[in-house]
């Protein structure tokens, strides 16, 4: 018996895109054919505006970027949670005393105490500051490959309304510090009920340690097979990998459409 869903909630890094960066048409089919049959369909992803450059904007319903920070329906934002930089200065400067590389990101620019081209070459709106004069609120802090020195020290010195976060990223390991309500989660249920839809309407799928909280809290929680070990064990279903179409073909075989 297939799954009446309302609504699909989608990573993007290792979940809905190949390795290549690039959207199957398979993939793009299926994704339509969700949409036409009423099914709401969201892409929620750690990426900020590049997002909207890898992904076409007419497949979705509405899109998650920077973790859960913001959430948008069309053009409308229907959640933000942004760190304040009161908040958090203190805390680049900390990092920036102890010789950690950090940069926060505000609409689309990153203000940083490095050269963050070096580390993504494809980010060139950045700029080199001086994290005590710094008065601009962060969507996202993110520090490229932290030692688990770092971590410790990033993690005893964050205020309770900010979290820590590590995922992976091209490069390796990378640490993100986020507000304590910016989670994929609660960005994901934000614009379910925008909608008038619940928890149990949800389908969500990922494969990366932001995406738990995610294919936790949703009605079915979907795992790719490329996925870390954490992430499938959060989900209640595992699916192929994110180079053989596995959400594609997860989605077909499973949910009434």
């Amino acid at each position: 018996m297939k799954h009446k869903v309302k609504m699909i909630a989608t990573d993007l890094d290792g979940t809905l895109l190949r390795t290549d960066k690039t959207i199957s048409e398979h993939s793009k089919t299926t994704l339509r054919q969700c949409r036409e049959a009423g099914i709401k369909v969201v892409y929620a992803t750690g990426r900020g505006s590049s997002a909207e450059m890898i992904v076409p904007a007419e497949l979705f319903d509405g899109r998650i970027t920077m973790n859960g920070a913001i959430g948008k329906i069309n053009n409308e934002e229907v959640y933000r949670r942004i760190i304040r930089y009161q908040t958090v200065r203190p805390v680049l400067m900390a990092c920036d005393k102890r010789g950690i590389s950090i940069t926060s990101e505000n609409s689309n620019m990153h203000y940083s105490n490095f050269v963050v081209s070096d580390r993504w070459p494809y980010i060139t709106d950045f700029k080199v500051v001086d994290f005590s004069e710094h008065r601009l609120d962060a969507e996202k802090i993110y520090i490229p490959s932290p030692s688990q020195e770092d971590i410790t020290f990033i993690k005893q010195i964050l205020p309770d309304d900010l979290y820590f976060l590590r995922t992976v990223d091209d490069e390796g390991f990378l640490g993100q510090i986020m507000h304590r309500e910016a989670t994929k989660a609660l960005a994901v249920t934000a614009l379910a009920r925008h909608w008038g839809l619940s928890q149990t309407d949800i389908v969500a799928f990922g494969d990366d340690f932001n995406d738990i909280d995610m294919i936790s809290s949703a009605g079915i929680g979907v795992a790719m097979e490329n996925a870390h070990d954490d992430v499938k064990a959060a989900a209640d279903f595992i699916c192929s990998n994110n180079d053989d179409d596995g959400f594609a073909e997860w989605l077909l075989s499973n949910v009434d459409i």
